[in-house]
């Protein structure tokens, strides 16, 4: 029988952790959002209301559950309070395995005993993370996409040593969330940011031997491969810094196939980086 969840903290207070905690208020959860800046506790709040007004106004959630989430929800820029009660801790902190293993140990301080603890890697070992916990059977990957609460996949990823009882739990607390799951086994870039990776990147190849504009690449393989974002669009959602970092992660564990683009490069040497600076490879009137 799988542990049962009802608090849920995520660690990390940007765009995958505000987009999270949509999820699990959604899904029924008591959720708590902790970072270390009030500022950007109060935009994830913002964050939060927004998507639910949008959802009111549309029909997807009525006024009842917006005000049930906004009663669910806290925030805290102290660690141990917010992970104090958590059945499930959903870490979202930068794609930097030293810094994540640092949470994990702090977590194993300030957790109640058996709490889950998720990880929002999208390419590093689960395995590897697992090791810096006091029990790595309750650490497993929870892969989300941005933005999340409009993506329906979570990618489900299980370490060396994680148990089918937290595999079955996460399963749970997914399709609480709405989302639909796949479960794989961890390897390098697991199933979606390899082959999703390996299309940003060609796209920049491509924009850099001048084969088309950027505008013509994504349009190309919307129109042409049915895809509902662009490559290159992709690339500055994800912030081309974490992108990068993937790719060479990836061109270091499975090979030359996974060689960064110069140009991806120049750009994030330039801090442009997409979306959150405002310019990527396209241009941004809003952060």
């Amino acid at each position: 029988m799988s542990k049962e969840i009802k608090n849920i903290a995520v660690v990390g207070s940007g765009i995958m952790g505000t987009g999270i905690v949509y999820a699990g208020l959604v899904g029924g959860y008591n959720v708590t959002l902790y970072g270390r800046r009030q500022e950007a506790l109060e935009q994830g709040k913002a964050y939060v209301q927004k998507n639910l007004q949008t959802g009111v106004k549309i029909g997807k959630v009525t006024q009842e559950t917006m005000d049930s989430c906004l009663a669910r929800m806290k925030v805290s820029n102290d660690l141990e309070t917010a992970v104090k009660d958590a059945d499930l801790v959903i870490e979202t902190i930068a794609e930097n395995i030293d810094m994540k293993g640092e949470i994990l140990k702090q977590l194993n301080v300030m957790c109640p005993e058996g709490t889950i603890i998720a990880t929002n890697t999208s390419s590093l070992s689960v395995t590897a993370i697992g090791s810096f916990a006091k029990n790595a059977e309750l650490v497993i990957g929870m892969h989300f996409f941005n933005p999340v609460p409009k993506m329906k996949l979570v990618e489900i990823v299980k370490g060396l040593k994680t148990s089918d009882e937290t595999v079955q739990a996460i399963i749970t607390v997914a399709e609480q969330m709405g989302k639909q799951t796949v479960v794989v086994n961890d390897a390098a870039g697991f199933a979606t940011s390899r082959l999703n990776v390996l299309l940003g990147n060609e796209a920049f190849y491509m924009l850099m031997e001048g084969v088309a504009s950027a505008e013509d690449i994504d349009k190309a393989a919307k129109i042409g491969l049915n895809l509902p974002m662009g490559p290159l669009e992709m690339s500055d959602m994800v912030g081309l810094d974490t992108r990068y970092k993937v790719l060479e992660y990836l061109h270091k564990t499975l090979g030359e196939r996974f060689r960064p683009c110069p140009l991806m490069k120049k750009y994030v040497d330039a801090g442009l980086l997409g979306r959150k600076t405002g310019e990527g490879v396209f241009k941004y009137e809003n952060k």
